[in-house]
């Protein structure tokens, strides 16, 4: 858990000027929060460390600000460090802050939202401010799938302090936020690398290569602006329910222009969910990690979903290892908070290769598989284009539980491609007569390929015309919603 040591100042100055005010964790839970609704706890915490020139800095708050407010008028917990005091360092009385409030939050059914922006473990209090460590740890373990938990990293999050947000549910990063386990002068001495903290874990690394941020913002007030909105799709906790808006009606009425006849060529499934969900309600989280998969937040007639769907614009829309652990552990937290699944499927099959097969594409598939196999939530899908292979049945397909799978016409499930199947299936007869091969193409497209076909065996519970697609998916949510009270069901593991 080692990182480069923090600036651990009362408050830094420049030829005598503060470069922020004191106040500066306070002004940003001012911008996350109702107006005047804060109450804070623990204001006159100071830590009882000596040595090394604490006792003399024993600060009111020990470098962070804690307690609760509401959010569009819904009770939350927040808490932001200051690493103006005592350089935002975590030693035992600030990791006590931060512990009680995710604890209140778990016991009082809220969302907790976390403000980050610490140099890491205060170095002075030793071992003390590991166990500190530890014990924010376990209160995030302990509220993960009780209530919603949101990590937003303004500024800096190192060593030990990076597993407190990969243990919550959903991160927000700002382009000034940096995470990372060891800093560029510990990565310089140990491998010779020279990297700066940006390289090494800036808002480009988290937003496309790792996908530990959820969501991207350019500044303090975009982030907490997002952190907001975000707040505004979730329930307050498992045993209660996301909020409802008015509903609006969709961007456009016919989701079906969007999408090319030819089942190989690429569109923005984000155009077709502009034709049945509520206008400009989707949310989507990790745009720009696993971009053949979409997943986010959206309303249908003015209630939260929870979307997953291929994206054909990127990689054809196949899934991979990556993005089946995004797929995965967004449906695991849509299921631990009761909101229902909507899928969007026009899947070609997974990834081939020995990229995939080497980088555990069978394991992380399998997660996704097991995500939406034991999902409780209502989860419906609606088939596009073409549902192939083992990719047709790992999205959320009839024999996994889907209460229901809705279809286009035209559209295709199979084991594979009809050219595949037919070089396979007619492969005596296509050496025979090669000239053959078109009309026997399209033999098994229409016998086997068929969406009739699985509408006649019940893998399709219904064939709707694109048009039609949101009425009767709003339809089909509002049958599953009276189902009996939820509660607890399981934590959100972090993937």
């Amino acid at each position: 858990m080692s990182t480069d040591p923090a600036p651990q100042t009362d408050g830094p100055t420049v030829e005598g000027l503060p470069l922020r005010p004191a106040d500066a964790a306070r002004s940003r839970v001012d911008l996350l929060v109702d107006p005047d609704t804060f109450l804070e706890l623990g204001s006159q915490r100071v830590h009882r460390a000596s040595g090394f020139g604490l006792e003399e800095r024993r600060i009111p708050g020990d470098g962070v600000v804690a307690g609760t407010a509401t959010v569009d008028a819904r009770p939350v917990h927040v808490f932001a460090q200051d690493r103006y005091v005592l350089g935002g360092s975590l030693g035992e009385a600030h990791a006590d802050r931060i512990a009680d409030t995710i604890a209140r939050a778990t016991r009082g059914g809220t969302p907790v939202v976390g403000i980050n922006d610490s140099g890491g473990a205060r170095i002075q209090e030793g071992v003390a401010s590991l166990d500190g460590y530890g014990h924010v740890f376990r209160a995030n373990v302990a509220a993960s799938g009780r209530v919603p938990q949101i990590s937003v990293i303004l500024g800096a999050c190192a060593g030990g302090a990076v597993y407190s947000p990969a243990l919550m549910d959903l991160t927000v990063m700002s382009d000034a936020g940096t995470m990372f386990l060891t800093g560029p002068r510990i990565v310089r001495a140990v491998t010779g690398e020279d990297v700066d903290a940006r390289a090494l874990g800036g808002p480009e690394v988290h937003g496309t290569r790792t996908g530990s941020a959820h969501l991207v913002a350019p500044d303090d007030d975009a982030a907490l602006a997002l952190t907001r909105r975000l707040l505004g799709y979730l329930p307050s906790s498992a045993w209660s329910g996301a909020p409802t808006v008015a509903p609006v009606a969709p961007a456009h009425d016919d989701p079906g222009s969007v999408v090319p006849a030819t089942s190989r060529d690429p569109y923005d499934v984000r155009d077709v969910l502009a034709g049945i969900v509520d206008a400009d309600s989707l949310l989507e989280l990790q745009a720009g990690w696993a971009r053949n998969l979409v997943v986010g937040f959206a309303r249908i007639d003015g209630a939260t979903v929870g979307i997953v769907a291929n994206q054909p614009a990127w990689l054809a829309g196949v899934l991979d290892a990556a993005a089946s652990e995004k797929g995965a552990r967004f449906v695991r937290f849509c299921d631990a908070f009761g909101i229902p699944l909507v899928v969007l499927v026009d899947v070609p099959g997974f990834l081939p290769g020995t990229s995939q097969e080497h980088g555990a594409v069978i394991r992380r598939g399998a997660k996704l598989l097991h995500a939406f196999t034991s999902a409780t939530v209502p989860r419906v899908s609606l088939v596009l284009r073409k549902a192939y292979g083992g990719a047709y049945i790992v999205m959320n397909s009839r024999s996994i539980g889907a209460d229901a799978v809705l279809a286009w016409p035209g559209a295709e499930l199979a084991v594979v491609g009809a050219e595949g199947a037919a070089d396979l299936v007619f492969r005596r007869e296509l050496e025979a007569h090669p000239d053959r091969r078109e009309a026997l193409i399209e033999t098994y497209r229409r016998d086997a390929m068929d969406v009739g076909v699985a509408a006649g065996r019940g893998s399709v519970s219904e064939i709707v015309d694109p048009r039609d697609s949101r009425d009767a998916l709003a339809t089909l949510l509002r049958s599953l919603a009276g189902g009996p009270p939820r509660g607890y069901v399981h934590d959100n593991l972090p993937q």
